[in-house]
Order: structure tokens, then C-alpha cells, then sequence
């Protein structure tokens, strides 16, 4: 039986980082909706400062440096896949194109072949 080791445990200070994170966000929406008096730029700058302060917060914290990682090793796994050439990609769509033609045809061809058989022929609604 194969186990995964999970890492559940953080710091104090990673969750405090974490809640900081949170409420400059809050932050940054906040001042955004009680600057409604202000220009749309004085807006959008303490959205943007709040943002920005709250992924720099979160960034250092252990759970952003494992989202980092994370992202980094996805992008890494995302250029060792061998994509098809164009040529192939173009049949295979070609392949579940008719596919669905198909099973559209079946099921259809179906549904009125049931509806025939249990309104017409056993129940003898239709006329």
C-alpha cells in the first residue's frame, strides 16, 4: 500500500502571514469601495496596492512558496508532453465529430422508435 506524506503542519508566523495576506486584500477592496468620492485612478491604486501588498505577504509565507513550486513544476511537466502535429490533431477531431454525428443519429433514431412502440402500437394515443 503506497502512502502520500502530507504536510499539513505550518508555524505560527506562516498563518500569520497568511491571515496578513487575506486582510490586505480585504484592505484593497475596502479602501476601493470608500474612495467612491475620489478619481477612479485614487480607486484603482489602493485596490492595486492592496493586491499587490497582499501577494508579496503571501508570496513569502511557506503555503505561497509551495504554490510557487507548484507552478513551477506544472509548467515543467506541461513541456515534456509531446503534442500531436497539426495533421493528426485534425483527423482525430475529425473522429469525435462523426462520432457524436453518430450516437446523435442512434439515440434519436431511438427515441422515436420507443415513442412509436409505446404511444402507437401499446397504448394507442396517436391516431
Amino acid at each position: 500500500m503506497a502512502t502520500s506524506e502530507v504536510q499539513t503542519v505550518q508555524s505560527g508566523a506562516d498563518k500569520a502571514k497568511v491571515a496578513a495576506a487575506v486582510a490586505l486584500l480585504l484592505a484593497g477592496f475596502v479602501g476601493f469601495y470608500l474612495l467612491t468620492g475620489q478619481a477612479a485612478w485614487v480607486r484603482w491604486i489602493a485596490l492595486l496596492a492592496g493586491v499587490v501588498a497582499a501577494v508579496v505577504v503571501f508570496g513569502v509565507s511557506e503555503p505561497g512558496r509551495q504554490l510557487v513550486a507548484f507552478g513551477r513544476d506544472s509548467w515543467r511537466e506541461v513541456k515534456k508532453v509531446v503534442w500531436p502535429a497539426r495533421k493528426e490533431a485534425m483527423q482525430m477531431t475529425a473522429y469525435v465529430f462523426a462520432f457524436v454525428v453518430v450516437m446523435a443519429l442512434f439515440l434519436w433514431l431511438t427515441d422515436k422508435t420507443l415513442e412509436w412502440v409505446f404511444y402507437d402500437l401499446i397504448l394507442g394515443w396517436r391516431k
